[in-house]
């Protein structure tokens, strides 16, 4: 019965995480900023930071399946 809220936060955290992760990069590549009004090189970190956060938790709700 726990296995649904599982898959389905860690479904929303992967989602989440590559999509920030992959809006990050495009944003980073065509030299615009991530943040208005943030230093880019604070704002793509942070941003990769919470991307890459949200990835791992993510993955770890998979593995309590």
């Amino acid at each position: 019965m726990e296995s649904g809220p599982a898959i389905f936060a860690g479904s929303v955290f992967a989602l989440f995480g590559a999509g920030l992760l992959t809006w990050t990069v495009v944003r980073v590549r065509h030299r615009e900023p991530v943040a208005h009004g943030v230093s880019p090189v604070a704002s793509a970190t942070l941003a990769s930071c919470a991307a890459v956060i949200a990835l791992v938790v993510g993955a770890w709700c998979f593995t309590r399946l």
